[in-house]
């Protein structure tokens, strides 16, 4: 298998052939659907529901670690939790191999984006996460990493200057700006020593919240790990100071009523989102040797680009100075 371009190998009739072997009987459909650090497909079978067939990138993650986000994924759904846990075989194994690629098969969800501007669905979303924290907060991950600064902003920072991607007379403008905002962060982090880490589902964005009428469906737990609470609420807030403050407060109603949330994380939501913001422009970088990226992703890379990431450090910067989101005494 290249370790260029990993999917080069998986051929339509290679994903249908590892479907067949887990003893499903596809019927020929077969839709790429919106993924790219993996590789995610619907699957028609024959006379059922379709399945979705993901494909792990290869060495990425181990086979113990994928383990892991199954069996979180499983512990969850056994809650009554509405996540889409991977489907076990005969045997009881959810991790599968074909031809060099480990898989797994899920049954198909369908929703829509949640109204993220509505209170009622703020309130019942804050409810699924106050669930998912409480069984997290039970036990810890052995295998799955813990979400870091070295990790999410120093290795990445360091990785795009190394490799040439940011052009050479912006280089001393973005080191300086990393490396301020990794100051700053590391602070903030430093300034909560007591701070609880729990196993989180660590990339919860509007993305990977199906909804429908009758509620929402949870999905993709690719990037479960280890941090703080707030990891999995500060990506569902948008707008100013104060619609955020009003989104949290009702997210966190809801929430408390499972789990109690730890107010002093608040301090926590620019940090954590200045290291995504660097993460972000990293994991383009780190993946563009994967003929998917270019095609998908050409406004990465351009002088106009690394542009708007130095304003936006710049902004971030600004925010790390602002005093946290008040909501008042627990």
């Amino acid at each position: 298998m290249s370790n260029e371009h990993p999917y080069e190998l998986l051929t339509p009739d290679c994903v249908l052939d590892a479907v067949e072997q887990s003893t499903f009987l596809p019927d020929g459909h077969l839709l790429a659907l919106n993924s790219y650090e993996n590789r995610v497909y619907q699957v028609g079978i024959e006379e059922a529901q379709p399945l979705v067939a993901k494909f792990y990138r290869p060495n990425r993650w181990s086979r113990e670690t994928i383990l892991e986000e199954h069996s979180f994924a499983l512990e969850l759904m056994a809650q009554e939790i509405p996540v889409v846990a991977p489907l076990l075989n005969k045997q009881g194994e959810s991790l599968l191999e074909h031809k060099g690629f480990q898989y797994a098969l899920f049954p198909r969800r369908g929703g829509r984006w949640p109204e993220l501007e509505d209170p009622e669905t703020q309130y019942r979303i804050g409810r699924f996460l106050g669930r998912i924290h409480a069984i997290g907060a039970t036990r810890e991950f052995e295998h799955r990493p813990t979400l870091n600064i070295e990790s999410f902003g120093i290795l990445p920072y360091q990785f795009l200057l190394e490799q040439g991607f940011i052009p050479s007379e912006m280089q001393q403008q973005y080191r300086d700006l990393a490396e301020m905002i990794i100051e700053k962060i590391t602070e903030n982090f430093a300034s909560l020593p007591s701070l609880k880490l729990i196993r989180l589902h660590g990339d919860f964005h509007p993305g990977n919240i199906l909804w429908t009428d009758s509620g929402a469906h949870i999905v993709d737990l690719d990037d479960c790990r280890t941090g703080p609470a707030i990891q999995d609420l500060w990506m569902l807030l948008s707008g100013d100071r104060k619609q955020m403050t009003i989104q949290l407060s009702e997210m966190l109603e809801g929430y408390n009523e499972f789990y109690d949330f730890d107010l002093r994380e608040l301090h926590l939501i620019e940090s954590l989102r200045s290291l995504r913001i660097i993460h972000y422009a990293y994991w383009l970088a780190h993946r563009w040797g994967d003929p998917a990226f270019p095609h998908s992703f050409p406004w990465f890379n351009t002088p106009r680009y690394w542009d708007e990431q130095i304003l936006t450090l710049r902004e971030q910067l600004v925010n790390l100075e602002q005093p946290p989101l008040n909501l008042g005494p627990a």
